[in-house]
């Protein structure tokens, strides 16, 4: 049996969702979640904003012993999605212990650069 490792509760300060991509690839970001228990984690999210109220509440399931690279621009509750071009913070939030990683692919220009950081877990 698989047991779960890493934290229920995990900040990443750093968001931003490039408003063009140039070229083939799409400018975009993810939170990678692993989760290497066996029962599944249910994840919550809570979007802060520097000059508006935050989108809260928004679910997704990460089946245990999987993966899932979840896009910010995909994550909604209610109609209320989280809008390019505007600085944001990301909470993470899950019933079981989980490993939570940010990556970022900027292809605003033709040098592409891609950033990939742990969050950070609150313990």
């Amino acid at each position: 049996m698989s047991q779960a490792i890493g934290a229920t509760h995990w900040i990443i300060p750093d968001g931003y969702i490039p408003p063009t991509s140039s070229g083939e690839l799409e400018s975009h970001e993810s939170v990678c979640v692993l989760n290497c228990g066996t029962e599944a984690a249910k994840l919550a999210f809570t979007i802060y904003f520097e000059d508006r109220d935050p989108i809260e509440h928004i679910e997704y399931v990460v089946p245990g012993r999987r993966t899932k690279h979840i896009r910010t621009a995909l994550l909604s509750v209610d109609g209320e999605s989280i809008p390019k071009g505007v600085p944001y913070a990301i909470e993470v939030t899950s019933d079981v212990p989980v490993i939570v990683q940010y990556s970022r692919l900027d292809s605003t220009q033709a040098e592409n650069a891609l950033m990939s950081v742990l969050g950070h877990p609150i313990r």
